[in-house]
């Protein structure tokens, strides 16, 4: 094999390595506050199973001194960031007043400027927040890994027609993988991220 085509080919290798591993990629947690769970404005469905696994999520990135960015929606009544994901110090929180956490904030900027290239994202709701999260996020140009059963949602109505929040839930996914985000589970990530930081 040519000096300069095993040069590439162990350069590719290293990319591909560095990608948990070294700053490249970031949790971004959407939203996971109050108004969310038992006792707030908007209750989802199974909230503390899905802000228990963000918690999981996120003290593995801790851990491993990997990137963490809470997002959360500008409301005054149960705004607070769940205890299951408190920021702490040096953790940035960006601050939005739209569904989608690029648009008004800095959160791209802050991004680019950590040298970003893949996002492990999840939170509240699905079929809002994380979903244009998501989207935009793929849009300009990050690698989106949705890890789904760290997300909640809820019943939604049309018309006359109610749909259930597993269904809202899976639609959102199901319009999500392959396109715009690849899918995992906190376990299987947790496996993986296990068994490559051996």
């Amino acid at each position: 094999m040519k000096t300069h085509t095993r040069y590439v080919l162990i350069l590719i290798l290293l990319c591909g390595i560095s990608q948990l591993n070294g700053q490249k990629t970031a949790l971004l947690l959407i939203d996971i506050q109050e108004f969310y769970f038992p006792g707030g404005s908007l209750l989802l469905e199974n909230p503390e199973l899905a802000g228990m696994n963000a918690g999981l999520l996120l003290d593995q990135f801790r851990k491993s001194d990997l990137s963490v960015y809470h997002v959360r929606h500008n409301v005054a009544q149960g705004g607070e960031i769940h205890s299951y994901v408190k920021p702490i110090e040096g953790e940035p929180v960006i601050t939005k007043d739209e569904v989608n956490a690029f648009l008004g904030t800095d959160l791209l900027e802050r991004l680019q400027a950590d040298s970003i290239v893949q996002l492990v994202i999840c939170g509240m709701q699905t079929h809002m927040c994380v979903e244009a999260a998501v989207r935009a996020a793929h849009d300009f140009g990050f690698s989106c890994l949705l890890v789904t059963d760290a997300c909640a949602t809820r019943a939604l109505q049309f018309e006359d027609h109610i749909i259930t929040a597993k269904n809202v839930q899976y639609s959102t996914i199901n319009t999500l993988e392959g396109t715009y985000s690849r899918i995992t589970t906190t376990d299987a990530f947790l496996r993986d991220f296990d068994q490559f930081n051996r």
